[in-house]
């Protein structure tokens, strides 16, 4: 009787999917495009909620101690909670373990400061963390996650490395496809709310003319936006562009006083209706792009 049991338990636990733990949408939901479902996957944030600030709920802590493997963006970017939240689970995805990624060490950075300092606001010292917003980031990023599946569970590698090169194929076929089409994007001036837009920028080869918050994560003031004001006159701004949990602060006092329009990019998995997985975020973020011209 205890073989059987035991023969069962064990059956069980090989079908069992591997859980995975992210600490935002675009993460959890690249490890289901890898790992299909030999995985379980479960986004401690979503696209309404400013990454940088949420609670480590024990609910999340519980999370964290059931994981197999955690992907997180890193760079600081979870340096309020995530570090409460290893620390509390006890758990075997550690910094630096084999199921603990931090996405930020596989990709090239922007705008890495030169000088640290708080009184120029919320600086990351490794640079801007919102990697995700660059699709070839997912590629670098994707290829790590690839290697922790695998040593993690090695019984399944050939399925994940199936499921990784089919979802390479599509997203080299779409990155092709979404630079082609946003051609007429480049060069684009734009205004943002915060940083967390910086990699799309990029991507598309818009041109940031201006930030509406005097420094990273410092609130609009009035002086701030009327420099702004004087200093659009001259340009050919077509947007204010934010992401979802970003407050309108300052922009509607810019929009009245110009024609700008007020823009909400999805950025990140599921921030509209149309974003319901990462080829659809980029989809919809250049449609909504396109739309400002």
């Amino acid at each position: 009787m205890m073989s059987a049991a035991f023969l069962c338990c064990a059956s069980s636990n090989a079908m069992a999917a591997l859980e995975v733990f992210a600490c935002e949408p675009e993460w959890a939901s690249l490890a289901s495009e890898i790992g299909g479902d030999k995985v379980k996957t479960f986004s401690a944030t979503h696209a309404r909620q400013d990454p940088h600030f949420i609670k480590a709920r024990p609910s999340l802590i519980s999370k964290v101690r059931r994981a197999d493997l955690i992907v997180c963006s890193g760079a600081d970017l979870e340096i309020g909670w995530l570090p409460l939240l290893l620390e509390r689970a006890g758990a075997d995805v550690q910094r630096g373990a084999v199921g603990n990624v931090m996405a930020y060490q596989y990709v090239p950075l922007l705008e890495i400061p030169t000088v640290i300092d708080r009184s120029l606001g919320d600086i990351h010292p490794d640079g801007n963390p919102h990697i995700h917003l660059d699709p070839r980031n997912l590629l670098l990023v994707g290829k790590e996650l690839l290697n922790r599946l695998v040593l993690i569970d090695e019984g399944n590698s050939d399925f994940y490395k199936l499921r990784f090169a089919q979802f390479e194929t599509k997203l080299n076929t779409a990155i092709a496809r979404w630079l082609e089409e946003g051609k007429q994007l480049k060069g684009m001036q734009v205004m943002t709310k915060h940083k967390s837009l910086s990699y799309l920028i990029k991507f598309f080869g818009l041109e940031e003319v201006a930030s509406l918050e005097p420094r990273p994560g410092l609130p609009p003031t009035s002086s701030h936006l009327a420099k702004i004001l004087e200093s659009v006159g001259s340009k050919n701004v077509r947007a204010i562009i934010r992401a979802p949990y970003e407050s309108d602060r300052g922009i509607d006092w810019i929009t009245s006083k110009t024609k700008i329009k007020n823009v909400i990019i999805p950025y990140t998995v599921d921030g509209d209706d149309n974003s319901g997985d990462l080829f659809a975020l980029f989809d919809r973020s250049l449609a909504i792009l396109k739309s400002a011209l």
